[in-house]
Protein backbone atom coordinates (compact mmCIF):
# COMPACT_ATOMS: atom_id res chain seq x y z
CA UNK A 1 0.00 0.00 0.00
CA UNK A 2 2.85 2.40 0.81
CA UNK A 3 4.47 1.65 -2.55
CA UNK A 4 1.23 2.40 -4.37
CA UNK A 5 0.83 5.73 -2.56
CA UNK A 6 4.44 6.65 -3.37
CA UNK A 7 3.95 5.93 -7.06
CA UNK A 8 0.63 7.77 -7.09
CA UNK A 9 2.23 10.82 -5.47
CA UNK A 10 5.05 10.71 -8.00
CA UNK A 11 2.58 10.65 -10.91
CA UNK A 12 0.69 13.62 -9.46
CA UNK A 13 3.97 15.51 -9.16
CA UNK A 14 4.82 14.88 -12.81
CA UNK A 15 1.38 15.99 -14.01
CA UNK A 16 1.48 19.14 -11.87
CA UNK A 17 4.91 19.95 -13.30
CA UNK A 18 3.68 19.52 -16.88
CA UNK A 19 0.63 21.65 -16.20
CA UNK A 20 2.71 24.44 -14.67
CA UNK A 21 4.99 24.48 -17.71
CA UNK A 22 1.99 24.72 -20.01
CA UNK A 23 0.42 27.68 -18.20
CA UNK A 24 2.52 30.70 -19.13
CA UNK A 25 1.71 34.09 -17.69
CA UNK A 26 1.95 35.68 -21.14
CA UNK A 27 2.71 34.74 -24.72
CA UNK A 28 5.98 36.67 -24.62
CA UNK A 29 7.35 34.21 -22.07
CA UNK A 30 8.17 31.80 -24.89
CA UNK A 31 9.99 34.12 -27.28
CA UNK A 32 13.22 32.43 -28.33
CA UNK A 33 16.25 34.01 -29.98
CA UNK A 34 18.72 31.45 -31.30
CA UNK A 35 21.02 33.86 -33.11
CA UNK A 36 20.61 31.73 -36.25
CA UNK A 37 17.82 33.72 -37.86
CA UNK A 38 14.03 34.00 -37.58
CA UNK A 39 13.30 30.62 -39.19
CA UNK A 40 15.29 28.81 -36.51
CA UNK A 41 13.74 31.06 -33.88
CA UNK A 42 10.32 29.84 -35.02
CA UNK A 43 11.44 26.20 -34.89
CA UNK A 44 12.79 26.59 -31.37
CA UNK A 45 9.70 28.52 -30.33
CA UNK A 46 7.54 25.49 -31.14
CA UNK A 47 9.90 22.95 -29.60
CA UNK A 48 10.22 24.96 -26.37
CA UNK A 49 6.52 25.77 -25.96
CA UNK A 50 4.92 22.73 -24.27
CA UNK A 51 1.33 23.90 -24.74
CA UNK A 52 1.86 23.85 -28.52
CA UNK A 53 4.27 20.92 -28.77
CA UNK A 54 2.17 18.48 -26.74
CA UNK A 55 -1.00 19.45 -28.63
CA UNK A 56 0.73 18.87 -31.98
CA UNK A 57 2.06 15.48 -30.93
CA UNK A 58 -1.34 14.45 -29.57
CA UNK A 59 -2.98 15.45 -32.84
CA UNK A 60 -0.35 13.48 -34.76
CA UNK A 61 -0.99 10.42 -32.60
CA UNK A 62 -4.73 10.67 -33.09
CA UNK A 63 -4.38 11.13 -36.85
CA UNK A 64 -2.19 8.03 -36.91
CA UNK A 65 -4.80 6.05 -34.98
CA UNK A 66 -7.31 6.95 -37.68
CA UNK A 67 -5.10 5.70 -40.51
CA UNK A 68 -2.62 6.74 -43.18
CA UNK A 69 -4.99 8.91 -45.22
CA UNK A 70 -5.99 10.94 -42.17
CA UNK A 71 -2.35 11.27 -41.16
CA UNK A 72 -1.36 12.61 -44.58
CA UNK A 73 -4.15 15.18 -44.62
CA UNK A 74 -3.26 16.35 -41.12
CA UNK A 75 0.45 16.74 -41.82
CA UNK A 76 -0.30 19.04 -44.77
CA UNK A 77 -3.29 21.01 -43.49
CA UNK A 78 -2.15 21.68 -39.92
CA UNK A 79 0.94 23.73 -40.92
CA UNK A 80 -1.06 25.75 -43.45
CA UNK A 81 -3.82 26.52 -40.93
CA UNK A 82 -1.19 27.37 -38.30
CA UNK A 83 0.46 29.84 -40.67
CA UNK A 84 -2.85 31.51 -41.54
CA UNK A 85 -3.72 31.78 -37.86
CA UNK A 86 -0.28 33.22 -37.18
CA UNK A 87 -0.70 35.91 -39.80
CA UNK A 88 -4.04 36.85 -38.25
CA UNK A 89 -2.53 36.91 -34.77
CA UNK A 90 0.30 39.19 -35.85
CA UNK A 91 -2.28 41.80 -36.84
CA UNK A 92 -3.88 42.17 -33.39
CA UNK A 93 -2.62 44.01 -30.35
CA UNK A 94 -4.51 42.42 -27.47
CA UNK A 95 -5.39 38.76 -26.98
CA UNK A 96 -8.22 37.81 -24.59
CA UNK A 97 -7.23 35.49 -21.77
CA UNK A 98 -8.64 32.05 -22.53
CA UNK A 99 -7.42 28.53 -21.58
CA UNK A 100 -6.76 27.43 -25.16
CA UNK A 101 -3.95 24.96 -24.27
CA UNK A 102 -6.07 23.32 -21.57
CA UNK A 103 -9.00 22.82 -23.94
CA UNK A 104 -6.69 21.47 -26.66
CA UNK A 105 -5.18 19.00 -24.21
CA UNK A 106 -8.61 17.88 -23.04
CA UNK A 107 -10.02 17.39 -26.55
CA UNK A 108 -6.97 15.81 -28.17
CA UNK A 109 -5.93 13.81 -25.11
CA UNK A 110 -9.47 12.52 -24.69
CA UNK A 111 -9.70 11.47 -28.34
CA UNK A 112 -6.39 9.61 -28.18
CA UNK A 113 -7.15 7.97 -24.82
CA UNK A 114 -10.58 6.78 -25.96
CA UNK A 115 -9.38 5.93 -29.49
CA UNK A 116 -12.68 7.48 -30.49
CA UNK A 117 -13.59 7.00 -34.14
CA UNK A 118 -14.02 10.13 -36.24
CA UNK A 119 -14.27 10.22 -40.04
CA UNK A 120 -11.35 11.67 -41.94
CA UNK A 121 -13.30 14.82 -42.79
CA UNK A 122 -13.99 15.51 -39.11
CA UNK A 123 -10.34 14.99 -38.16
CA UNK A 124 -9.40 17.37 -40.97
CA UNK A 125 -11.69 20.05 -39.55
CA UNK A 126 -10.21 19.45 -36.10
CA UNK A 127 -6.66 19.82 -37.43
CA UNK A 128 -7.53 23.08 -39.16
CA UNK A 129 -9.20 24.44 -36.01
CA UNK A 130 -6.20 23.53 -33.84
CA UNK A 131 -3.87 25.13 -36.38
CA UNK A 132 -5.82 28.36 -36.58
CA UNK A 133 -6.20 28.78 -32.81
CA UNK A 134 -2.64 27.88 -31.80
CA UNK A 135 -1.22 29.68 -34.80
CA UNK A 136 -3.07 32.82 -33.77
CA UNK A 137 -1.36 32.73 -30.37
CA UNK A 138 2.01 32.16 -32.01
CA UNK A 139 1.44 35.11 -34.32
CA UNK A 140 0.86 37.37 -31.34
CA UNK A 141 4.02 36.11 -29.64
CA UNK A 142 6.27 36.35 -32.70
CA UNK A 143 5.10 39.59 -34.29
CA UNK A 144 7.73 41.66 -32.46
CA UNK A 145 10.50 39.17 -33.22
CA UNK A 146 10.72 36.39 -35.79
CA UNK A 147 7.54 37.45 -37.61
CA UNK A 148 6.49 35.70 -40.82
CA UNK A 149 9.78 33.86 -41.23
CA UNK A 150 9.35 32.52 -37.72
CA UNK A 151 5.94 31.19 -38.67
CA UNK A 152 7.50 29.48 -41.68
CA UNK A 153 9.98 27.79 -39.35
CA UNK A 154 7.07 26.59 -37.23
CA UNK A 155 5.37 25.23 -40.37
CA UNK A 156 8.44 23.18 -41.21
CA UNK A 157 8.66 21.67 -37.74
CA UNK A 158 4.91 21.02 -37.63
CA UNK A 159 5.13 19.03 -40.85
CA UNK A 160 8.01 16.96 -39.47
CA UNK A 161 6.42 16.30 -36.07
CA UNK A 162 3.00 15.31 -37.38
CA UNK A 163 4.56 13.14 -40.09
CA UNK A 164 6.72 11.26 -37.59
CA UNK A 165 4.02 10.90 -34.92
CA UNK A 166 1.30 9.71 -37.27
CA UNK A 167 3.63 7.42 -39.25
CA UNK A 168 4.82 5.70 -36.08
CA UNK A 169 1.25 5.04 -34.94
CA UNK A 170 0.11 3.84 -38.37
CA UNK A 171 2.96 1.31 -38.38
CA UNK A 172 1.94 -0.19 -35.03
CA UNK A 173 0.53 -3.70 -35.35
CA UNK A 174 0.61 -4.96 -31.78
CA UNK A 175 -2.47 -4.23 -29.63
CA UNK A 176 -0.28 -3.33 -26.65
CA UNK A 177 1.48 -0.67 -28.73
CA UNK A 178 -1.80 1.09 -29.48
CA UNK A 179 -2.66 0.88 -25.80
CA UNK A 180 0.62 2.66 -25.02
CA UNK A 181 -0.44 5.45 -27.40
CA UNK A 182 -3.77 5.70 -25.61
CA UNK A 183 -1.98 5.93 -22.26
CA UNK A 184 -0.04 8.90 -23.62
CA UNK A 185 -3.38 10.44 -24.53
CA UNK A 186 -4.67 9.92 -21.00
CA UNK A 187 -1.65 11.76 -19.62
CA UNK A 188 -2.35 14.63 -21.99
CA UNK A 189 -5.98 14.71 -20.87
CA UNK A 190 -4.97 14.69 -17.20
CA UNK A 191 -2.55 17.56 -17.81
CA UNK A 192 -5.38 19.48 -19.47
CA UNK A 193 -7.56 19.04 -16.40
CA UNK A 194 -4.81 20.38 -14.16
CA UNK A 195 -4.19 23.33 -16.50
CA UNK A 196 -7.90 24.17 -16.59
CA UNK A 197 -8.10 24.01 -12.80
CA UNK A 198 -5.06 26.25 -12.49
CA UNK A 199 -6.55 28.76 -14.93
CA UNK A 200 -9.85 28.86 -13.01
CA UNK A 201 -7.99 29.33 -9.75
CA UNK A 202 -5.95 32.24 -11.12
CA UNK A 203 -9.01 33.84 -12.72
CA UNK A 204 -10.86 34.03 -9.41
Amino acid sequence: MKVWHTRHAGLEGVLVGIASLCCPSSAAAHLVTTGMGPVYDGICHLLLTPEDLVAVLALGLYAGLRGAITGRRTMFLLPVAWFIGGIAGSAVKVVPSFPIPALSFLVLGGLVAADLYMPTAAVTVLAIAIGLVHGFSNGVALKEGAGTLGLMGIMIMLFILVTLASAVVVSLNKPWARIAVRVAGSWTFASGLLMLGWFIRIAK
